[in-house]
């Protein structure tokens, strides 16, 4: 599957640091339990984002060929001082500016260490870019401000995700992927609001191989219909299958079964 450009990735990375700290400047309270991570309040989120980003920017300035601990990275667990908000946004915003300047000097090309296997810094820009998208959308619904997503970025979203589900069956690193085996299944996600340019469909089929997936509009076990951006959060575990604009057709419990295995973190 064609992935974007990685001058775009960059630029979404930027786009979304900007509308993450938009948050922490509402006037939200840092203690807040963000629901869809109830471990986690919007501060413990923001840290945990930033620090991921932090860790990329030194694997990607480095050219690091091996893992780096995080200890090992200077602020990637943020500023000292906790419950500041002025503080945390401009850890936030320093974050975003040092790691897109990484991965635009490295471009997509340069061999650098990763956790799937695919080894330039490609990877990195594109894993990021969904990582603070999906992690911006935590923040927004727990203090209930409005999330969208573009479109392009949504469905290469749904994209990669369902390859790392691939790589996770591949590689037995997560045993409750192995359940998502099996002939006969099927899933299929259709964006309502969107032009056949974009073809933001998707059929995911459960086979005894391992996880088979296409973008295209078929006949499968349980279809997912909605706007793109909804389907792309409840297809991330953020937003219920009830959820306003959303439809589930057929099989219901197919969906929750593969809602409940494909889950990494």
């Amino acid at each position: 599957m064609t992935q974007l450009a990685h001058d775009r990735y960059c630029d979404e990375i930027s786009h979304q640091v900007s509308q993450l700290s938009t948050v922490l400047t509402s006037g939200a309270d840092l203690s807040t339990t963000v629901p869809t991570c109830p471990d986690w309040s919007l501060e413990k989120l923001v840290r945990h984002t930033g620090g991921a980003l932090r860790w990329v920017e030194a694997l990607v300035r480095t050219r690091a060929q091996e893992n780096i601990p995080a200890e090992r990275i200077p602020l990637a667990k943020g500023p000292e001082a906790q419950g500041d908000p002025a503080a945390l946004n401009a850890w936030l915003l320093e974050t975003g500016r040092i790691v897109v300047a990484a991965l635009r000097e490295a471009g997509p090309d340069t061999k650098v260490w990763t956790w799937a296997g695919v080894l330039d810094t490609g990877f990195w820009a594109r894993r990021m870019t969904h990582e603070i998208t999906i992690h911006r959308a935590d923040a927004a619904l727990a203090v209930g401000l409005p999330y969208e997503v573009a479109a392009d970025v949504a469905a290469d979203a749904v994209d990669e995700w369902l390859q790392i589900v691939e790589f996770m069956q591949r590689s037995k690193a997560v045993p409750a992927a192995e359940e998502l085996r099996g002939p006969g299944r099927s899933i299929h996600l259709h964006a309502t609001d969107t032009g056949p340019e974009l073809n933001a469909e998707w059929v995911v089929e459960l086979t005894e191989e391992g996880v088979v997936w296409r973008r295209g509009h078929e006949k499968a076990t349980v279809a997912l219909r909605g706007p793109l951006t909804s389907v792309l959060l409840a297809f991330y575990r953020r937003l219920p299958l009830d959820s306003p604009g959303l439809e589930v057709l057929g099989e219901r419990e197919l969906l929750e079964f593969w809602l409940e295995r494909a889950t990494f973190g």
